[in-house]
């Protein structure tokens, strides 16, 4: 898995060494030097983004629903278009970049994205969201979700299909496990 694995081993072993209990990420610097911090601060919010059963339906606005950002995908991506993972792949199909999405799924490589098509994914006011979530800004958002936005789905779609909502929830259950969360 590469990025993954190592993000995930570098949180682990930084874990041991403060007597196990999950540390927040440290502040991103300010010129994006520090990838693997920029990932460590964006893996719980594409955790909680795919997470996500939303609908589109029942209640909307900061906080107001069951799991904060779990319904961000949702409000950024447009009530219609769902929640979570499947939210997440049709309006990359939508932005053209349907391709790209497939690749990540199916069990073949994992076709990059640019940081650049990001904000039509998600819009510019939906980077701007998962960035103030993390911690960094809208420019490191984009640059971390291009690396681990293709990792993330490739890992929780192990069998080269879109999981059901259990299998996905307990996918992504064993990531959050993994980084202590």
């Amino acid at each position: 898995m590469g990025i993954l694995e190592d993000l995930l081993g570098n949180v682990m072993a930084d874990q041991g060494s403060r007597g196990g209990r999950a540390r927040q990420a440290p502040p991103v610097q300010a010129g994006g030097s520090d990838m693997g911090s920029l990932l460590t601060a964006l893996l719980p919010v594409v955790l909680s983004m795919l997470a996500s059963r939303g609908s589109g339906a029942g209640p909307s606005g900061p906080g107001a629903s069951r799991g904060g950002l779990g319904d961000i995908l949702g409000q950024v991506l447009g009530g219609g278009a769902g929640g979570g993972l499947g939210g997440l792949l049709e309006q990359m199909q939508r932005a053209g970049l349907g391709e790209q999405g497939r690749s990540w799924v199916g069990t073949g490589q994992n076709m990059p994205i640019s940081p650049d098509v990001l904000g039509q994914i998600f819009g510019q006011s939906g980077v701007a969201e998962i960035a103030r979530r993390a911690g960094v800004t809208p420019q490191q958002a984009s640059t971390g979700l291009s690396e681990l936005l293709p990792e993330v789905v490739d890992h929780v779609t192990p069998s080269g299909q879109l999981p059901d909502l259990d299998q996905l929830a307990a996918s992504i259950e064993h990531l959050r496990r993994r980084m202590g969360a």
